[in-house]
């Protein structure tokens, strides 16, 4: 059968209402044709890893899609992809390899040229990872400008429930699209989310990047709930305060980021609800250069 063919054949089992198809994602040079618009360079970035410890894990493998965008979140070309494997210090866990499908064989002498990925990095204007917060901070051990760069997380930076969308993990967003990729690999990976976030939201109609983009220009606010009673920890948990056991030097305490215009009442909440009285808690702004590094911003109390 032909492209054509096949094609038919999905439009007929879609429109009788009784399936839904999916479809391979193919590599593809441009997304929105070129209109004139102002345009930035962006890079989606993942890493596979020896295991999720920062400080004795290691990159065993990333990928980088560099494109083009635009302000109001429109895609243009995809300009580069890097797939690159770095052999460990340390052994690659058999559960590991059948998370990622990596073995000990396919990484061994190879290494991640941090020169040439720096090249590659140097014009980028953001820096997009599904779940940030642990890619950055492997990364920016091992290349020192990406700490530079402003970073925004498509898991926490689009609100996926407020689309109709139940989960974040990338192949059950794939799905919902009506999308699929082979396995776990970084650079199928990236191209994966690339897809996705070049497409309209299924609620607010508005570009998947676009909403990313609109809320990593807002800066957020951290707040640490120190010395919170221990009988309010499930009350915590259920408004979004994760645990940090403060073993990186910051507090160990329950956290949660806000927006600035929102800080004002979680802070009503904390006092009301939890202490029970007036309290001076650590607290830390961020804006996407600092969002989800392990630096974070300066700690101060308010």
């Amino acid at each position: 059968m032909t492209e054509t063919d096949l094609d038919a054949l999905a439009a007929t089992l879609e429109a009788s209402g009784r399936f839904r198809v999916q479809r391979r994602i193919e590599r593809r040079e441009q997304v929105h044709a070129d209109d004139g618009i102002a345009k930035k360079i962006g890079v989606i970035v993942d890493v596979e890893t020896t295991g999720l410890d920062l400080i004795k894990d290691e990159i065993i493998e990333l990928g980088m899609v560099l494109f083009e965008f635009s302000s109001d979140g429109r895609i243009f070309r995809i300009l580069d992809v890097v797939e690159v494997f770095q052999e460990p210090t340390i052994p690659i866990l058999p559960e590991i390899t059948q998370l990622t499908g990596i073995t000990a064989e396919m990484v061994a002498g190879h290494s991640i040229d941090v020169a040439e990925i720096e090249r590659l990095i140097a014009p980028v204007a953001l820096v997009i990872a599904h779940n940030a917060g642990f890619d950055r901070r492997f990364l920016e051990r091992l290349i020192p400008g990406i700490a530079k760069k402003a970073w925004a997380c498509s898991i926490a930076e689009i609100d996926w429930a407020a689309e109709g969308i139940g989960g974040t993990k990338l192949f059950y967003l794939l799905a919902q699209y009506g999308l699929f990729h082979d396995g776990h690999r970084a650079g199928a990976d990236c191209l994966a989310l690339l897809e996705i976030l070049a497409k309209p939201l299924p609620v607010s109609g508005k570009l998947g990047l676009e909403q990313l983009l609109v809320n990593a220009r807002c800066p957020t606010v951290r707040i640490w709930a120190e010395y919170a009673p221990f009988d309010y920890k499930d009350d915590l948990k259920r408004r979004g305060y994760k645990w940090n056991d403060g073993s990186d030097g910051t507090p160990k305490a329950w956290w949660i980021d806000v927006q600035e215009d929102a800080l004002a009442a979680e802070l009503t909440y904390l006092r009301d609800e939890i202490y029970r009285r007036d309290i001076a808690l650590p607290m830390q702004r961020m804006t996407a250069f600092e969002r989800y590094s392990a630096r974070g911003g300066e700690v101060v109390r308010a």
